[in-house]
């Protein structure tokens, strides 16, 4: 017998949101890096059609934007706000995270940070070196600077697979000697932070409470 009551149903789809778009365009983008993603590729993955998707977004830098936006969401606001060095760093070391767990996030830091999750953090970080007599906005400029190059650098150099920097270094002692000697290769964790710790103790002196 074949009626409705019998017969074998098949899931609904889950309706289409925002929120299983960029989820979705998270995992895209982590799997297969930005070149991979497209409006048509992203619809497959979402097992919908490319016009269902263009209802929530227009173009594929509406998605990265959006993905990119996502990641700062991941970056947890400081629970120690009283004092702004513990603050600062812990944000910075927050942002960091965040941009390496998703290493294409680092090629597309170009493009204006204006979704809700970077300016919440970008608000916390100014009201934060400000209340501690700092100029807020360049201090803050520093900061992120440091936090997107070294992400970069480490990226970029960790995606150099089989390049041995030791060995060719010294090869060349003669005329590298000090990098010969202390080499390229680092704990990438450990040298952040020592470059961070000078930039917040730079910082301190500038407000006469080093």
């Amino acid at each position: 017998m074949d009626n409705v009551w019998v017969r074998p149903r098949k899931d609904a789809k889950p309706r289409l949101t925002l929120d299983r778009i960029v989820a979705e365009a998270l995992a895209l983008l982590d799997e297969e890096g930005v070149g991979k993603l497209t409006m048509r590729h992203l619809a497959e993955r979402l097992d919908t059609g490319s016009t269902t998707l263009y209802w929530h977004v227009r173009t594929k830098e509406d998605v990265l934007d959006l993905a990119l936006d996502a990641v700062f969401g991941e970056v947890p606001l400081p629970a120690d706000r009283d004092d702004w060095r513990t603050a600062a760093r812990d944000l910075m070391r927050g942002w960091r995270a965040a941009l390496l767990r998703h290493p294409w996030s680092a090629t597309i830091l170009d493009r204006p940070l204006m979704g809700p999750n970077a300016l919440d953090r970008t608000e916390f970080l100014y009201r934060t070196l400000s209340g501690a007599g700092l100029d807020g906005p360049r201090a803050a400029y520093s900061l992120s600077n440091y936090v997107m190059g070294s992400v970069i650098m480490q990226v970029t150099w960790q995606r150099r697979d089989g390049l041995d920097a030791g060995a060719f270094l010294r090869e060349r002692a003669a005329r590298y000697p000090a990098l010969a000697e202390h080499g390229l290769g680092h704990d990438w964790d450990a040298t952040f932070d020592t470059g961070l710790a000078y930039l917040l103790h730079g910082m301190a002196h500038e407000t006469g409470h080093p």
